[in-house]
């Protein structure tokens, strides 16, 4: 290999002027690296740093220079590769290892109780330990290492299928491009999962050239970081001050580590930052006194929270408790008071959503509200405008509920602050489209009777479209009312008929962007058969009713025929075998699939070429009448796996021994339930023993 003369004081002196060698070049590169990386751990990570900002610049322009003379030497995870490449055409979808779930929330000291009261009697554990954290208010992200260094970066996305950013995170310093798994005792290839988030200062700097450049503000540091990260330039995000904290360590999809504090400790010794605010206590008395010392201080940090993040310390208990359909139950996000402001209401208007339902809307005079500007706040519906005695022109106090959902909560009245005096009526037909609206006895909202609105249609698209639902990217507000307003969609079959040719009449629609579009269409084809459920808007069928329709019949065609019963009754009665189906939400199935239109949709869906057929989870007999009770690790089953075997057996799992449970599986770690088990006589078994018993 030939080497340039290089003159640095190490490789030349008055004494010295032989040329230096190539493992004399690779020396001085990996001493370099090593003391970089040390340093800029103490400055994005620790917040201490050890030397100037101009030594540290010196260091990376000898280490640049390095490695711009001698390119066979450079490696992805070095210093210097945190920014390069040209900007993306795009983003590549990518699924999780594991779901990224988002967490249930508890909004005072009582619901806060009743969840830890739920703890106690699923583990039967009497004291528990749990670990606080701060809850940032930024951006899900997973970062997976390969060998040590840094491999990829994936958003949350649906919690199912994210998208890869691995260029744009590579440029955020708090991101270690190799991580010191020795120190952290990891093994070479684990996954990471944190939030990038923008500190205030890197905010109101950002907003400070927006207006120097005449453009529009960011409304907060949360969504303006979120935008940060999805650019397709990484050199955009490199300018953007992010930075990334961590708090989930996994190998293979699952925590390494037996309790939640050990794998906070190995990623701080890994060199990524965690928030050092994180307390391990013993007692619910202990998190609330927590809660309260940071609900006092949370506007002297200097980034964005909005809440605290409550864990059971130990992963074996954590795997007893399992999770819902969409959240664990061993962790809980407490959200403090929603944050208010005063301001004046300058009218009242009428938002049509896709179920027809006509919903309020103040339209206010600009009030900021914990790091937003709000101009709009829901009314709800007719009863509750009565209720707050709600005028034009009043003035009220407006809370964004949970930190974000804006909403009028009452009146003020006082010298400073004179009432409104114009009545607000709810309007007899629908603003949108001029239909009679109706309201049926026993309900509080007024609805919109044509099924052609353009509102709920827009609505409908928007929900189909959505994220949690079929999940096609680029298909917001902005081009749903395009396409609405130009009759391309008439219903949501419609976007399966969408062509480079429909979409490039569009405003602002360029030949690459149509192509995205058209991309993520065919993509949302393979969602399963929950997901296509779930898009067609039935009334009360949510995200976890769909699942559990799809998992009952299997298909669409099995719903269906189900719903259509000529025998109505019958009908009701094959929809509420379904769990968690009641008679409320089995009527609104049947009333969907015995309208005629409703089913040629569907059948315009099936043609389309979107998952019609799942995975039929039918109960067996084997394990009939039988009670279990999960307690401890079990080598190669999850909590959930095993309660699921169970149940698709036939039998039941209980959260409690008692007299009547037939068997208590036992992993690593029992805990008391075995105690108790032993106690009253109960059959003691294995995964093996389960397995068994499983056929």
């Amino acid at each position: 290999m030939e080497v340039e003369w290089l003159w640095a004081s190490e490789f030349r002196s008055p004494y010295n002027r032989s040329m230096p060698t190539a493992a004399d070049v690779q020396r001085k590169i990996d001493k370099l690296r090593d003391d970089i990386r040390y340093h800029e751990n103490r400055y994005y990570v620790l917040d201490d740093p050890e030397i100037s900002d101009a030594e540290f610049d010196r260091l990376m322009q000898e280490l640049k220079r390095l490695e711009h003379d001698n390119p066979e030497l450079i490696t992805p995870d070095s210093p210097t590769q945190r920014v390069g490449g040209k900007p993306r055409e795009g983003f590549v979808k990518v699924p999780h290892s594991s779901p990224m779930l988002s967490l249930d929330n508890a909004y005072n000291e009582q619901e806060l109780r009743d969840w830890e009261r739920r703890v106690h009697e699923l583990t039967g554990q009497k004291n528990v330990d749990y670990i606080c954290e701060l809850k940032l208010d930024g951006l899900s992200m997973a970062l997976h290492y390969r060998g040590g260094n840094y491999e990829r970066a994936i958003t949350r996305g649906d919690g199912v299928v994210g998208e890869d950013v691995t260029p744009n995170v590579r440029t955020i310093r708090s991101v270690p491009l190799s991580a010191d798994t020795r120190k952290a005792k990891l093994p070479g290839d684990f996954e990471v999962r944190g939030e990038v988030i923008m500190p205030r200062k890197s905010f109101e700097r950002m907003n400070e050239e927006q207006e120097k450049l005449g453009r529009p503000k960011y409304a907060n540091p949360r969504n303006a970081g979120a935008g940060s990260v999805r650019v397709l330039d990484p050199s955009i995000t490199a300018s953007r001050s992010l930075e990334f904290y961590s708090y989930f360590l996994l190998v293979n999809g699952r925590p390494y580590f037996d309790h939640h504090a050990d794998s906070l400790k190995a990623l701080t010794a890994a060199g990524f930052k965690v928030n050092r605010n994180w307390k391990q206590l013993r007692n619910i008395e202990g998190v609330l006194d927590y809660l309260s010392h940071w609900e006092a201080k949370r506007e002297t940090l200097p980034y964005e929270i909005d809440g605290v993040v409550i864990k059971v310390n130990s992963i074996g208990l954590q795997n007893e408790l399992g999770f819902t359909g969409k959240a664990p139950r061993w962790a809980i996000a407490y959200k403090w008071a929603a944050r208010s402001g005063v301001t004046q209401i300058e009218n009242i208007g009428v938002q049509v959503g896709r179920t027809g339902k006509l919903t309020p809307v103040a339209w206010l005079k600009p009030v900021f509200i914990g790091g937003t500007t709000v101009t709009r706040a829901t009314l709800h519906n007719e009863d509750e405008i009565e209720r707050l005695g709600v005028k034009i022109g009043d003035w009220v106090m407006v809370e964004r509920g949970g930190d974000v959902i804006p909403k009028v909560v009452k009146v003020i009245e006082d010298n400073d602050h004179p009432r409104g005096h114009k009545q607000f009526h709810m309007p007899e037909r629908c603003p949108e489209c001029n239909s009679h609206v109706v309201r049926e006895e026993g309900e509080a909202d007024w609805r919109c009777i044509n099924a052609n609105c353009p509102a709920k249609l827009r609505e409908s698209i928007l929900h189909f479209a959505s994220r949690g639902v079929m999940n096609i990217e680029g298909m917001g507000d902005a081009l749903v009312n395009q396409l609405v307003d130009k009759g391309l969609l008439r219903n949501v079959a419609d976007i399966y008929e969408l062509d480079e040719v429909k979409l490039l009449t569009l405003e602002r629609m360029g030949k690459k962007s149509a192509q995205n579009v058209l991309s993520e269409i065919d993509a949302s084809k393979k969602l399963p058969l929950e997901r296509v459920i779930y898009g067609l808007g039935i009334r009360f069928v949510g995200e976890r009713t769909a699942q559990f329709l799809a998992e009952h019949f299997g298909s669409m065609d099995a719903l269906i025929e189900a719903a259509t019963l000529k025998d109505e009754s019958a009908s009701l009665e094959a929809l509420q075998q379904v769990e968690e189906v009641g008679p409320r939400i089995a009527f609104s199935i049947r009333e969907f699939f015995k309208e005629p239109k409703n089913r040629d949709l569907v059948n315009r869906l099936r043609e389309a070429g979107l998952q019609f057929k799942g995975r039929k989870k039918g109960r067996g007999t084997q394990l009939a009448g039988k009670t279990f009770v999960l307690t401890g690790t079990l080598p190669n089953l999850s909590r959930d796996q095993a309660k699921k075997m169970i149940e698709d057996a036939g039998g039941r799992v209980s959260g409690s021994v008692s007299k009547k449970t037939d068997y208590v599986v036992a992993g690593a770690d029992p805990g008391s339930k075995l105690d108790k088990a032993n106690e009253l006589g109960v059959k003691v078994i294995d995964e093996a023993g389960l397995n068994e018993l499983l056929g």
